[in-house]
């Protein structure tokens, strides 16, 4: 349901989960033989036209923590959650389709297009209409301050992503008022995703507004709904109709997100709290499928497991002890266990830019991403890290080789199964692996976001755009370490994906982007595992939502059937 043009995280919450022994096996009318996964266009949605459903009610969320910042350009934004919300209140001035197509959307823009390729020049016409809820019209100086605060100019903005942005050279008022002139000094292919959620000049012009204006709470809005209250002590956003509105009148009366822990979220499904539930783990697909009130909808979403190695301190530093961790974790072991009892074929993930079912997808694992435990052991002796044998952890210089597994308080057991799995296999090699278990409101903006540990395992999901990428895998720059938490990677990477993003030749920057993933796997940033089924328990009745595949949420369509 989250489409920004900014890549999103996902906590671990039914998504790094292995199931370790823990799923039935026993037959059950209700779980479904296994499918082939969906094709790339997968989507399940009861799509229904508007006049099919009733005025009113409310769509009800379990959602992984509080949400603490709310513009997700800023480093601490990039939470999931955050993102699914911003994206019903803010400007979103295209939506993909099922394939992936992005289409303008006509309540913000009249048109868009490149009117010039040498310089790279993008034209805009915004919706006359369109009004932020202070009552200023959306205009090109909403683009400008935008440009500002991500084009990586001034380091006191504290951007999430600055690529793409720092392409431009020019953003300027175009033909009226409506008109917006975005003029790049470099080719970018991928132009469509800037200013995408659109924010507000006079609410992000300076780096303090920018950086701790969004902080609780969204400053402004401009969408069909608009943020009715925040209640911190019921852990719940409400989000209501804007009678401002210009555009299509919304049929929900209220959107309402509220935090669960990932273990209730079955529960409050079925007691009829909330009308959405992941039910991708065997035991709660189980429960789910046999609801008489539920609709199990698939589609096949651009959703990546791994784990992330911190090469930013500590033992990990070392590119041969990363090496040895890679070599160390059984990926096969893990989906197996994992796939055991699913409804659908689980697709092992060898690249992380493309998913199996994507055009440009190729295995680019290294020479360490096969289980070789014999291979790990070599190269932690290479690194100095002595074994004193019978399975004891090895030392150097008189410390032992300890790494922290950090998780989220608010997970599923199955989460803390992978990470037990993950320990056991590391022990086998010498690698003592402490599990940390944080409060999940701190999981993000304590831990993973500031590279606050040694191994954590979370989502991305739906980088629809290649170069949405870039900031998970560019080296950081001073305390800014954009989406790159471990702290892995390389100019020549960096290089690799700058060109690739100003290359408007589809089938060179596919080739490019492989190459630059063939570097990151041999650098040891991160262990990729699976391409992450969309199975989902959605309430019957709801229309236009569900398993969305790369497509986007128009909430002014998501209603109940009369």
């Amino acid at each position: 349901m989250r489409r920004s043009t900014v890549i999103a995280i996902a906590a671990a919450l039914s998504a790094t989960v292995v199931v370790s022994g823990c799923g039935s096996s026993g037959k059950d009318d209700n779980t479904a033989k296994k499918q082939a996964a969906p094709q790339a266009d997968g989507q399940s949605i009861n799509a229904r036209p508007v006049a099919d459903l009733k005025q009113g009610g409310s769509l009800r969320f379990g959602i992984d923590q509080w949400i603490t910042q709310y513009n997700i350009n800023q480093v601490d934004g990039q939470q999931g959650d955050a993102q699914d919300l911003i994206m019903a209140v803010m400007p979103d001035l295209f939506d993909p389709d099922a394939k992936g197509v992005q289409h303008l959307n006509p309540s913000y823009l009249v048109s868009a297009k490149v009117v010039s390729t040498s310089p790279q020049v993008v034209e805009y016409q915004l919706n006359p209409k369109a009004k932020w809820s202070d009552g200023t019209p959306l205009s090109w100086k909403d683009f400008e301050a935008q440009w500002k605060a991500l084009n990586g100019s001034n380091p006191a903005y504290e951007a999430a992503d600055t690529s793409g942005y720092d392409q431009v050279s020019k953003v300027e008022q175009g033909a009226d008022e409506h008109g917006v002139k975005v003029t790049f000094a470099k080719a970018y292919a991928d132009w469509q995703r800037l200013f995408d959620p659109l924010y507000p000049a006079a609410y992000i012009d300076t780096p303090e507004k920018f950086n701790k204006g969004w902080s609780q709470k969204a400053a402004a809005t401009a969408g069909a709904f608009k943020v009715g209250t925040y209640d911190k002590t019921a852990q719940t956003v409400t989000l209501v109709p804007d009678p401002a509105w210009w555009g299509p009148k919304p049929k929900l009366d209220t959107i309402v997100y509220r935090v669960l822990d990932s273990a209730a979220k079955t529960e409050a499904y079925l007691n009829k709290e909330v009308d959405e539930a992941p039910a991708l783990l065997p035991e709660d697909y189980k429960r789910l499928a046999k609801d008489p009130t539920t609709d199990i909808r698939r589609g096949a979403r651009w959703d990546e497991v791994h784990i992330t190695l911190n090469g930013g301190h500590g033992p990990l530093q070392d590119v041969k002890v990363r090496n040895a961790v890679q070599a160390a974790v059984d990926r096969k072991g893990i989906n197996a266990s994992f796939a055991k009892d699913l409804s659908f074929q689980l697709a092992p993930l060898n690249n992380h830019f493309f998913m199996p079912n994507q055009a440009g997808y190729q295995d680019n694992s290294s020479e360490f991403d096969t289980y070789d435990p014999a291979k790990a052991n070599k190269l932690l002796d290479e690194a100095g890290w002595k074994s004193p044998g019978d399975g004891r952890t090895r030392t150097k210089d008189g410390k032992e080789l300890s790494l922290d597994y950090t998780l989220s308080a608010g997970g599923t057991s199955a989460q803390t199964d992978q990470a037990e799995l993950v320990q056991q296999q590391l022990a086998a090699v010498g690698v003592k692996v402490n599990i940390k278990k944080v409060p999940a409101n701190d999981y993000f903006p304590k831990f993973v976001n500031t590279g606050n540990f040694d191994l954590v395992s979370f989502r991305n999901v739906d980088a629809v755009y290649q170069t949405m990428l870039m900031p998970t895998f560019r080296q950081p720059q001073g305390k800014n370490l954009f989406q790159n938490f471990g702290s892995v990677g390389s100019p020549e990477i960096d290089a690799l994906l700058t060109k690739a993003g100003e290359t408007t030749d589809k089938a060179e920057s596919i080739k490019l982007y492989n190459e630059a993933d063939q570097q990151i796997w041999k650098l040891g940033h991160s262990i990729e595992l699976y391409q992450r089924p969309e199975i989902d328990a959605v309430r019957k009745g709801l229309a236009n939502y569900g398993a969305f595949g790369l497509g986007a949420t128009d909430y002014t369509k998501v209603g109940w059937v009369k």
